[in-house]
């Protein structure tokens, strides 16, 4: 069961929006980071509940401008087994289908940069999660497949997904076969955008989201929209939807007119997130 956000204070004596409490995640939007863990032991088998748990948790940051990131995790050794077998069966596929597109279009919809954290399997269902990240850091315990094949089906959203990101060779290779991907392999292929050790894990993530932490939220939001809104387009098209947007909703923003007063009087900016 999902208890609903309710309103609180910061030690300001500000209104804030206290994070939900769920069963088979962790959110915590105490910061200017949303923290998403997936906490479904042993292996975070997706369930539609937790599917639902995961679609909502993101959902629940849009508008929400003081957030700036979200960083997606794990609490298990796996990072996720896929679908749960009783989730899969023919009676049951289209309500998880159905879940499924809700976590990922959640995913694909929010403004905000999301950064996900790879220490263990990615697999199936996992994997594709993992696939539609924005920034994805994994150790080399971590791996990426899709077995679907060996259970008389294919991935659904992983056909579609990866021949943009690995290419449609290794796209073949991985789906029809069914092996997985290593770590250093899917570096290679731009799958994942770092491999480090798991020992620099912890300061790698930590040093990344204070990087973006510097920056302002909706201009953060802006520039997501830009990237993720251009793939796919023709260069025209993505070009003059880029500078519609750096002209009607970029430039309309308080932050933009605060970093440029910034350089000129040589401080650092103060973002209003506005």
């Amino acid at each position: 069961m999902v208890t609903r956000p309710t309103p609180g204070t910061n030690r300001t004596g500000e209104t804030q929006l206290l994070a939900p409490s769920y069963k088979y995640i962790q959110f915590n939007t105490s910061t200017v980071i949303a923290r998403l863990t997936l906490n479904h032991a042993p292996h975070n088998v997706l369930t539609v509940p937790m599917m639902k748990e995961i679609a909502e948790a993101i959902e629940s940051l849009n508008g929400r401008a003081e957030i700036k990131a979200i960083l997606m995790q794990s609490s298990q050794a796996a990072f996720s087994a896929g679908i749960s077998l009783e989730d899969s069966r023919p009676d049951k596929v289209f309500q998880t289908l159905d879940a499924f597109t809700r976590v990922f279009q959640a995913m694909v919809d929010i403004s905000k940069p999301v950064i996900v954290v790879v220490n263990g399997p990615a697999i199936g269902a996992g994997s594709e999660l993992v696939g539609f990240a924005d920034v994805v850091l994994a150790t080399p315990k971590a791996k990426f497949a899709q077995p679907e094949v060996k259970l008389g089906v294919f991935p659904p959203f992983a056909a579609v997904m990866l021949p943009a990101l690995i290419g449609p060779k290794k796209t073949y290779e991985l789906i029809l076969t069914g092996e997985a991907l290593s770590a250093e392999e899917a570096l290679r292929f731009g799958f994942v955008n770092k491999v480090v050790p798991e020992t620099e894990l912890k300061k790698t993530v930590d040093a990344l989201l204070a990087r973006i932490s510097e920056f302002s939220g909706p201009v953060l939001e802006v520039t997501k929209r830009v990237i993720a809104g251009s793939q796919g387009l023709p260069l025209k098209d993505a070009m003059k939807k880029s500078q519609d947007l750096y002209l009607n909703e970029l430039m309309n923003l308080e932050d933009v007119h605060e970093g440029l007063r910034a350089v000129i009087e040589k401080r650092k900016p103060v973002w209003k997130n506005k």
